[in-house]
């Protein structure tokens, strides 16, 4: 019981803390795709590093069958962070945040057709009232100014693609242990980052100050490497369904985060979104017979 309960607060502390990535994004002066790329870099050498203290060697030859799958979910990764990290310049973090996480809906929508799952009137209910939440979270009802913040929840929703992509990829990796399948998807992720950074912007670790600085670091050890460690450590003891259901601390730390402390108002017709999208995605994962 004690071990469960610590598990708990590791998978909590986890989502708490990438429910502040947002803010601490906002105050680096880079381009999306270099962020995304010093990210999987600084997470890359962290992960690794626990891996050579730990003595948890990747077990290649048992999982070569594996590798292309893991290719392509790390290289959907980096894409999925370019594009959240654009949302972010774009909308507020809220919005942002509750944009990127229509993607268990995706997830549910493409299951009947890669694992001939079948879509119940509960699924269907679902995608349907989280579709209105992302209607409403864009404003129209409230005449939302500007065209930025459209172009934020585009971005959000591309990123909300690509994350579905890494879910649906991973349902086909067998025999990964999680932490490296983490710390090869990080890997792989610079075979995307790194082409993309070196044709757009380039490199402009030299703009930064000492906050860019700290916040940069902040995101690549703290946000990724280190709370990847502790999801991921917490993950294989907690039940599947406790676990999908606690993850949900993530977007409600970011609302706070954006309204609390970057003063990022929310309309009545966001906020109703945002219950919608969150209220009946959580629904989805509750399953009385899991």
């Amino acid at each position: 019981m004690n071990h469960q309960r610590r598990d708990t607060w590791m998978m909590v502390g986890s989502m708490a803390i990438f429910g502040t990535i947002g803010a601490f994004v906002r105050h680096i002066p880079l381009p999306s795709g270099e962020i995304a790329l010093w990210r999987a870099v600084l997470a890359t050498v962290l992960i690794g590093g626990f891996l050579l203290i730990t003595r948890r060697r990747i077990p290649f030859r048992a999982i070569r069958k594996q590798i292309p799958l893991l290719l392509f979910s790390g290289m959907a990764m980096g894409l999925n962070w370019i594009l959240l990290f654009e949302a972010y310049k774009y909308t507020s973090v809220s919005a942002a945040t509750l944009s990127y996480y229509f993607a268990p809906v995706i997830v549910t929508l493409a299951c009947p057709l890669l694992f001939r799952e079948r879509m119940g009137a509960k699924q269907w209910l679902c995608f349907i009232m989280s579709t209105v939440g992302i209607v409403l979270i864009t404003g129209l009802g409230e005449g939302e100014s500007g065209g930025s913040h459209h172009i934020g929840i585009l971005f959000g929703l591309g990123a909300a693609v690509f994350y579905a992509t890494v879910i649906l990829l991973n349902k086909f990796i067998r025999g990964v242990d999680g932490i490296h399948r983490t710390f090869l998807q990080f890997l792989a992720s610079l075979f995307a980052l790194i082409p993309y950074v070196a044709l757009t912007d380039g490199i402009r670790l030299g703009t930064l100050d000492g906050i860019g600085w700290g916040c940069l670091l902040t995101v690549g050890l703290l946000h990724t490497g280190i709370t990847y460690c502790l999801y991921f450590s917490s993950l294989k003891e907690l039940p599947g369904q406790k676990a999908a259901i606690l993850s949900y601390i993530d977007p409600l730390v970011a609302i706070l985060v954006s309204v609390l402390l970057l003063n990022e108002g929310m309309t009545v017709w966001q906020i109703l979104g945002g219950v919608l999208i969150l209220g009946f995605t959580c629904w989805n994962e509750i399953s009385p017979q899991k």
